[in-house]
């Protein structure tokens, strides 16, 4: 089962939540048996010498790394390279909607498409009125002509359902590993935190992320709680630039993209994660809090919603006098958290790999989906 994937921008270790996706997805479905090739955007990758990622393999091509040109130039290359090596190809596995504008070409050469829906990115406040259009031209490409879309959340399902009344699909939520927890407290020392006197908020500073919603009510509250920001720009931009030097003036740490022991450091030691996202797929970082049985507290828009926490874990998005009050409640208590449970049920990747396979296999065997 040979499968070629576009629309991320490489792994390993690069930031993004369709990236953490793939780096846990794809070396679980080669042990299942499937030869993955995941087309890469060279800029992002750190050694060119790398062309095998726990045996996926790796096709780094180049794009301009310019945000709206980036996605469809990579796309079309990759196309390219797909019409060139059709023969060894059985399946094209397209990651969300921006690549997906591209599926017509591949369905004239015949291609079998399963499209992972990540996100409505639409409804971004960073794209301009273009992109937005070319974005739902990608999702009407997806539900028309794809052999299969995953949807990683039902509410993401339930929007789409209500706009096209028929196309075929399967759900498969993200997932995430249990860690373990670690007691080095080196890095965050070179930070100047200690353990539990911290809160952190992750992702990529952009401004669906609400992270200037988190400065504000921060700034605010009359506590000596630190607040550790992990993430950056893909690119350089006025709002990136402005949050860096708001969150500076108001004393929150800044780490930059961190993965690995790092990142494992900062959750292991943190008190709160903080989502404040006005827009979601199914947070990969939400997840990631929870697999440390860390306390959280998130925006209730209907991503958040769906992973089932209770009500105290919510404040109303974008109501920064809510979030204040909820943030200053949540860091009074000390509160034992135990998720494990639904992780193993619900967000495990073994699981998750497995359903993703069945699907491989279901279009290849051209069944009827129902």
């Amino acid at each position: 089962m040979h499968v070629l994937v576009i629309g991320t921008r490489g792994i390993p270790n690069i930031q993004g939540g369709v990236e953490t996706h793939c780096e846990e997805l794809y070396p679980r479905l080669v042990k299942l048996g499937c030869d993955i090739i995941i087309l890469t955007r060279l800029s992002y990758i750190q050694n060119l010498n790398i062309k095998k990622f726990k045996n996926v393999k790796l096709k780094h091509i180049q794009s301009p790394t310019t945000s709206g040109l980036e996605t469809i130039i990579h796309t079309f290359k990759g196309c390219i390279y797909a019409i060139k090596n059709r023969k060894n190809i059985d399946l094209i596995h397209i990651h969300n909607i921006g690549p997906a504008i591209f599926i017509p070409l591949l369905k004239f050469f015949s291609f079998k498409i399963i499209v992972t829906y990540h996100s409505q990115n639409y409804k971004h406040e960073k794209w301009g009125w273009l992109a937005k259009i070319l974005f739902k031209i990608g999702e009407y490409f997806s539900v028309k002509y794809a052999d299969k879309i995953i949807f990683l959340s039902e509410n993401i399902k339930n929007d789409i359902k209500n706009k096209y009344t028929r196309f075929n699909y399967n759900i498969i939520l993200n997932g995430v590993n249990i860690p373990k927890k670690s007691n080095n407290k080196s890095y965050i020392s070179s930070l100047e935190l200690h353990s539990k006197k911290y809160i952190i908020a992750v992702g990529r500073f952009i401004e669906e992320k609400g992270f200037h919603d988190l400065i504000i009510a921060y700034s605010n509250m009359n506590n000596d709680i630190k607040f550790v920001l992990v993430g950056d720009a893909d690119y350089e931009s006025k709002y990136s630039i402005k949050l860096k030097e708001e969150a500076k003036q108001n004393g929150v740490i800044l780490t930059g993209f961190i993965k690995g022991e790092k990142l494992n450091e900062i959750f292991s030691h943190a008190k709160l994660f903080v989502m404040t996202s006005y827009h979601e797929g199914l947070p990969i970082a939400l997840l990631e809090a929870m697999s440390y049985n860390l306390d959280v507290l998130v925006s209730d828009i209907p991503a958040n919603l769906e992973v089932g926490l209770d009500k105290d874990d919510y404040f109303k998005v974008g109501n920064i006098e809510n979030l204040k009050n909820r943030l200053e409640e949540k860091l009074s208590n000390n509160i034992d958290r135990n998720f494990e449970k639904i992780i193993q049920e619900k967000y495990n990747w073994d699981k998750i790999a497995k359903q993703t396979f069945d699907v491989y296999k279901f279009i290849l065997l051209e069944k009827k989906c129902v």
